[in-house]
């Protein structure tokens, strides 16, 4: 007999740049066609979510709902219609679209009020999840290693790989080091980018982009970072600038550092109404601006591509974990993170 919880942990936002509140919540009675009911078992935290909580992309109409887009679970059990996985699967459940059906996202109740839900949720013990949004992996992975393969590893490995198009000796910059900026310098360095240069504010993870492959690191706090940069580089073109920050006066300094011919790339998330201003004659001549939305990522052949690298040990992920909590810590682990206290990816445990 399949095992099915009636209530489940989840940590809800109930109000926007407020505290998430851990509550026992019911699950929907049954599963819908393309649901997965998966017990989840880390989750990792992501920018997006500090922007969520922040109104980043302005106010919330979903409001109160569940949250988290990256983690690492077991199938309990699956809807009509599902076929990519089953019960007892490992899985990466993830924010881009895999392979499935895309779902309705599932309604959970507390105290018989409505609480949303996305097609994918990881900051709760069990979550439905649309078939779309959780891949199978083997067994014998790591949990912590799936967990990072929802969106910190393919989203960074995917920005070099398939926005930036990193060539061999080419140069590049990454302004910001978190989760993702790491992943970004792990994988231009495996494309054999140089010199790889490395921008943030907090010097652990700095320290960390070093070991990542960074070339050269600098905190933007504590020099003029565009004139660094550009001492750095001497008379070497700077072909790639990618910004993890969505700040436009960091966005218009790359624009304004690199080649005729580079590429600007866009991964982090500007507030609503933040605009740049920037001369838009290069752009004619060779200069691009690319967004990136998850690095353009197809969970369902990267992730399995992306492991064969870390199973032969040509990429590394234990150096990304730096903290863990448990769930009814999540706010200390948001505020670790935010005060960028952690210098890589946070794991919450279930």
């Amino acid at each position: 007999m399949k095992y099915r919880p009636k209530t489940v942990k989840a940590a809800i936002l109930v109000e926007q740049n407020h505290p998430l509140v851990v509550e026992e919540i019911n699950l929907p009675n049954e599963l819908l066609v393309g649901q997965v009911l998966v017990k989840v078992e880390l989750s990792g935290i992501c920018g997006s979510q500090l922007g969520e909580i922040n109104g980043v992309k302005g106010p919330d109409n979903y409001l109160p709902h569940l949250m988290g887009h990256e983690g690492c679970g077991k199938v309990l059990d699956i809807g009509p219609g599902v076929k990519t996985v089953d019960v007892g699967d490992k899985v990466v459940m993830h924010w881009r679209k895999g392979a499935g059906i895309q779902s309705a996202p599932p309604i959970y109740t507390l105290n018989s009020k409505k609480v949303n839900a996305g097609w994918v949720t990881t900051f709760n013990t069990h979550a439905i999840i649309s078939e779309n949004r959780c891949t199978r992996v083997s067994n014998s992975m790591s949990p912590e290693l799936a967990s990072l393969f929802g969106c910190a590893i393919t989203t960074g490995f995917g920005v070099v790989e398939n926005n930036a198009k990193i060539k061999m000796g080419e140069s590049l910059v990454v302004f910001g080091a978190g989760g993702v900026g790491l992943n970004i310098i792990q994988a231009a360095s495996l494309y054999s980018a140089f010199p790889i240069i490395a921008v943030d504010i907090v010097d652990k993870r700095l320290e960390l982009a070093r070991k990542l492959g960074a070339d050269i690191t600098f905190n933007s706090q504590k020099c003029d970072i565009e004139h660094e940069i550009k001492d750095f580089l001497k008379d070497t073109k700077l072909n790639v600038f990618i910004d993890n920050t969505g700040i436009p006066r960091i966005i218009e300094m790359g624009y304004r550092l690199l080649d005729s011919e580079g590429r600007l790339v866009l991964v982090g998330v500007p507030k609503k109404g933040s605009n740049i201003n920037i001369y838009s004659l290069p752009l004619h001549f060779g200069k691009t601006i690319t967004g990136s939305h998850g690095g353009e990522c197809r969970p369902e052949i990267d992730i399995h591509r992306y492991s064969r690298l870390f199973k032969n040990k040509n990429a590394c992920y234990k150096e990304l974990i730096t903290e863990r909590f448990q769930l009814e810590n999540i706010n200390d682990a948001i505020t670790s993170m935010k005060d960028g206290k952690s210098a890589g990816r946070i794991l919450i445990e279930m």
